[in-house]
């Protein structure tokens, strides 16, 4: 069994495709899909698609990217409909979220002070459900840290994880598991293969980003969920250990921290 923890099934990349997309990865034995939304407009299409597919689970969160055209009020919304989401089985945590202080325009004061704004919010709501959350995370490690420090989830995953192996156990520290992907498959990125091959592997949970972030033997293509065992595949060679070491643990890390995922699955 596999576990893609994150993956935007619903993006227009997949066009009309994302049912069939799902069912292929199910056939490589993907048995579970975490779908995170990206703003409260998409929280329905999630939530939708999460329930046509055996494999689907869903988040609801507000991205950084998003952050700019989202409005003080979407926080108001997004309490109610995750309060009403607490009785989905396919709902599992609060993402994406997060601070991003790479692109330029995010980067900005202002921005910057209303990313903080909207992290720290969705932060208070994911504590006051008990749930963890699924962070985006650029240029940006030490901060989302310090907040996650100070308004502690029930756990969650750094996302896309790049940071110091320091870093990597701040978050574990606060009960985090560490997200690697499609990045990890290419020889050149170092510091993200010594990571995966020396940190903890209870910490680690496997992810695609789909349609992003595709691994080195798609890429410049399109990335998709069945692409989890490849990539799997990638960290039992890196770690010197089988393959289905690598598949039992990543599929109980995912299911430690997003504990809702076995009513899902149910």
């Amino acid at each position: 069994m596999w576990i893609d923890t994150h993956c935007h099934l619903d993006a227009g990349e997949f066009g009309d495709e994302s049912i069939a997309q799902a069912a292929l990865a199910q056939q490589q034995g993907v048995d579970m899909i975490v779908i995170p939304a990206v703003e409260v407009a998409t929280f329905a299409t999630v939530a939708q698609l999460a329930a046509s597919i055996p494999n689907g689970c869903y988040a609801l969160g507000i991205h950084p990217i998003f952050v700019p055209r989202a409005k003080e009020d979407d926080l108001r919304v997004m309490r109610e409909q995750v309060a009403a989401a607490m009785d989905d089985p396919r709902f599992v945590a609060i993402g994406e979220v997060g601070l991003d202080f790479f692109i330029p325009m995010l980067c900005e004061p202002a921005m910057r002070e209303k990313q903080v704004f909207f992290f720290r919010e969705q932060l208070h709501i994911a504590r006051d459900f008990g749930l963890p959350i699924l962070t985006h995370v650029r240029k940006s490690q030490d901060v989302v840290l310090k907040h996650v420090r100070q308004i502690t989830p029930n756990g969650g995953i750094a996302h896309a994880f790049n940071g110091s192996f320091q870093q990597a156990q701040g978050y574990i520290d606060v009960g985090f598991k560490l997200g690697f992907g499609g990045a990890m498959t290419f020889t050149r990125a170092l510091q993200i293969r010594r990571l995966a091959a020396e940190l903890p592997l209870d910490a680690i949970v496997l992810e695609t980003d789909a349609p992003d972030i595709s691994p080195a033997w798609v890429h410049p293509g399109r990335n998709s969920p069945d692409q989890v065992p490849r990539i799997g595949a990638v960290l039992a060679e890196l770690r010197a250990i089988p393959v289905q070491e690598v598949a039992v643990a990543s599929t109980a890390a995912a299911k430690a921290i997003l504990p809702r995922m076995k009513l899902a699955a149910d």
